[in-house]
């Protein structure tokens, strides 16, 4: 009886093992077709460039706190190098090679290993900061020799579709992550910086330092992204950013041909709406761009666009706010006519402007003035601040601009929504919820109108900066 049990209990072990011993035969995993397919043109990108650091890197910071960043009392500060890797790919049958920016900004000797682990020499080509693209060549290599990577259509994308990192985080080499689409059209300010990036695809698989620059695939194995930002970890998760493809593509050959990208210009400083404004103005919604400046001599004045104009739509396409208008002009090209609709004091009206190109400028800091206002002065608590008539000798201390007419702002409460957000002495006031204020009368006038709790929007000009545009809700 025993025997029997036993034999028993061996064969339903046996039965249970031959049903689940082997589950979807057959099955081929698409994955490892695209990485199969696309892994050899990725390329792992290290980097050698010069900097000055300190023999102990303890005492950095006491440097910086004590004595300031340029100097150096006990002459620890040494020029160094600094090894960085990163990520790239081919995209191309020439050779060109496609990476971020920031990973071979200032370098002084740039080396490509492939996927079989051999290392070349290479050169850079072009790349811009604002855009984080740039574009690298393996020196004296037979460029017919390279796989390439094929471009797909970041505009079709959508939230939950399958998304492939292939890069080289920390420095471990053709490292293949697995995710989805998290979400689109992204922004993010880097740390410590100004920078922002706009538009961006979010997605959870996996990047790390090292990554930057790889591409981001669809399960097809076409590029729909450079890998280029992630969340600090000790903050959040599964949580990278890549630059959309379509934003690449038409740059690329402006970057192999000049080494740098030739804009289109507008002419117009803008920023967006946010709810105080469009509780002063009025407004529909926060949609559009709002002209804080338009540059002389530049497309928009030529075209008859002023400042407190609304930028609605460009060629039909609605105007989110100011990070998609640059986004919509720089994917022109230099002497294209562009259609705007424009907001004018709540009148529609079309212009059609011809962009030419943008021009490297710089500007210089000025130092601060001190001016006496005029005698005659308003105060007004609600608005945190007091005018007085802009005379032609303050007009000409201040050095403003003879087309800007306003009133001059004497002096501002450092307890007011409006010195908190900027507003300072010497700053002319040129309109109140676009209503000029020229006199005294007039903005009285307007100031009686306002009420606590409502919101208020001020155009101003800023001497040395230019005009700027402020909104706050009065308390």
């Amino acid at each position: 009886m025993k025997k029997f049990l036993v034999i028993s209990f061996l064969l339903v072990l046996t039965l249970n093992l031959s049903v689940f011993a082997y589950v979807n035969p057959g099955y081929q995993n698409p994955v490892v077709e695209v990485v199969k397919t696309t892994a050899d043109a990725v390329v792992k990108i290290d980097v050698v460039s010069s900097r000055t650091v300190t023999t102990d890197p303890f005492f950095d910071e006491f440097f910086r706190r004590f004595f300031g960043d340029s100097i150096d009392p006990f002459g620890y500060n040494r020029n160094r190098t600094q090894k960085t890797v990163g990520s790239g790919f081919v995209f191309d049958e020439d050779g060109h090679i496609l990476t971020n920016y920031h990973v071979v900004a200032n370098a002084d000797k740039i080396q490509v290993t492939m996927l079989d682990k051999s290392v070349y020499d290479a050169e850079y080509v072009g790349g811009d900061a604002d855009t984080d693209i740039a574009v690298i060549r393996i020196k004296g290599m037979d460029s017919n020799v390279l796989p390439y990577l094929t471009f797909g259509d970041s505009s079709a994308l959508q939230i939950g579709e399958w998304a492939i990192a292939i890069g080289n985080p920390l420095g471990f080499q053709h490292t293949v992550t697995l995710g989805v689409i998290s979400a689109l059209k992204r922004t993010i300010q880097v740390d410590d910086t100004k920078t922002t990036y706009t538009d961006l695809i979010q997605t959870d698989a996996a990047i790390n330092p090292g990554n930057s620059g790889g591409p981001l695939l669809n399960i097809h194995g076409e590029v729909i992204g450079i890998n280029t930002a992630i969340i600090n970890p000790m903050e959040g998760v599964n949580l990278g950013f890549a630059i959309p493809i379509n934003k690449v593509k038409d740059f690329l050959e402006d970057l192999i041909k000049f080494g740098k990208l030739k804009r289109a210009y507008l002419g117009v400083r803008i920023v967006s709406i946010d709810q105080d404004t469009k509780k002063a103005l009025n407004l529909e919604s926060t949609k559009g761009a709002l002209i804080v400046e338009v540059d002389k001599d530049s497309p928009a004045e030529l075209a008859g666009l002023q400042p407190e104009d609304i930028i609605v739509s460009v060629n039909g396409a609605e105007v989110e706010d100011a990070d998609h208008l640059v986004n919509l002009v720089r994917k022109e090209k230099i002497g294209s006519v562009v259609s705007l609709l424009i907001d004018r004091n709540g009148v529609k009206m079309e212009f059609s402007v011809k962009l030419s190109e943008l021009e490297d400028t710089s500007s210089a800091a000025s130092a601060p003035i001190v001016v006496k206002p005029a005698e005659k002065t308003v105060a007004s608590e609600l608005l945190g601040f007091t005018v007085a008539t802009l005379t032609p000798d303050i007009r000409s201390q201040l050095s403003i601009p003879n087309n800007v007419e306003g009133l001059h702002i004497a002096e501002v409460d450092s307890k007011s929504a409006a010195y908190q957000l900027g507003v300072r002495k010497n700053a002319i006031l040129v309109s109140i919820n676009r209503q000029t204020v020229k006199t005294l009368e007039a903005f009285d006038k307007i100031e009686k109108t306002l009420k606590k709790g409502s919101s208020v929007a001020l155009y101003l000009y800023i001497p040395g900066q230019g005009s700027v545009f402020v909104s706050y809700p009065l308390q």
